[in-house]
């Protein structure tokens, strides 16, 4: 099977790259910035999905599977910009793949789809995202529901929840958890860190969403999560554990995001179920 990666080369794809090479797929890693090959496996490609055209699935490659990972304007999810300039963009990118013969698609989506509603979520349950990165997000998945209509094509909609490892953006909690351990620190500021959210290491993500891209063609809307609350002062605890540090933890420097609910985490039933028929 071959399997093409736009984003290869980021955060979630350079280890999606990695758990697809370790099924046996054969990759094509797109990406502005290609780096080199891992192995004989990756063909490692130079993409610009703004100039991929009309022909876009011919200059991918015409894979089997397509895993569309790329998406920009990221830590600033209220930014207009998703909504002005990434949907339309990708939009365009994926629904020319599809007319140009695409017939297996797995694009990641985003948790806060579900926007602030509280507790445990399900996939069944109607998007109401609040930022303009989940609208834009949720906008794109309703336009591929629609190709569908005149295009049948198998969707993966993977909702990602919190991931963290190696690679991450500097902005986020483990990044900066690392970079405070790195010089020395002695004290890491928080927000009051009582909130319950559903963390993800990337490696168990990578090779979550490397089985379901292999393995299912048509699964729908999928959770990438845990399934687990946990607070977020207990979660940089369970990293310092890790790494066998210590630092003295300040709560409540921060404050606590407002575009999220107080507590929320995903559901795992329906991954579960996926996963046990692999």
């Amino acid at each position: 099977m071959r399997v093409a990666v736009t984003g290869a080369s980021g955060f979630v794809g350079r280890h999606v790259v990695r758990a697809l090479r370790a099924r046996g797929a054969g990759v094509i890693a797109l990406s502005r910035h290609p780096e080199a090959a891992l192995d004989a496996g990756v063909q490692a490609v130079a993409l610009d999905i703004a100039e991929a055209g009309s022909d876009a699935f011919d200059r991918i490659g015409r894979p089997d599977a397509l895993l569309h990972l790329a998406w920009g304007g990221l830590p600033n999810y209220r930014a207009a910009h998703h909504l002005e300039h990434e949907l339309p963009l990708h939009a365009a990118f994926l629904e020319n793949c599809v007319r140009g013969g695409l017939r297996r698609l797995a694009v990641a989506g985003t948790c806060l789809e579900y926007g602030m509603r509280s507790g445990e979520l399900e996939e069944s349950l109607v998007a109401e995202p609040v930022v303009a990165y989940a609208r834009a997000k949720h906008a794109l998945h309703r336009r591929l529901q629609a190709l569908r209509m005149e295009s049948p094509f198998g969707l993966a909609w993977l909702r990602v929840f919190y991931l963290y490892g190696p690679g991450q953006a500097p902005t986020s909690l483990w990044a900066q958890l690392r970079a405070a351990l790195a010089r020395g620190a002695t004290h890491f500021d928080l927000s009051p860190g009582d909130q319950l959210r559903d963390f993800i290491s990337v490696e168990t993500a990578a090779n979550t969403i490397a089985t379901l891209v292999t393995a299912h063609a048509d699964p729908g809307t999928v959770n990438i999560c845990s399934g687990a609350p946990v607070t977020v002062l207990d979660t940089v605890r369970g990293w310092l554990r890790d790494e066998e540090r210590d630092l003295v933890l300040v709560p409540g420097v921060l404050p606590y995001p407002d575009y999220e609910p107080f507590a929320f985490w995903g559901s795992t039933r329906y991954l579960d179920d996926l996963l046990g028929a692999t």
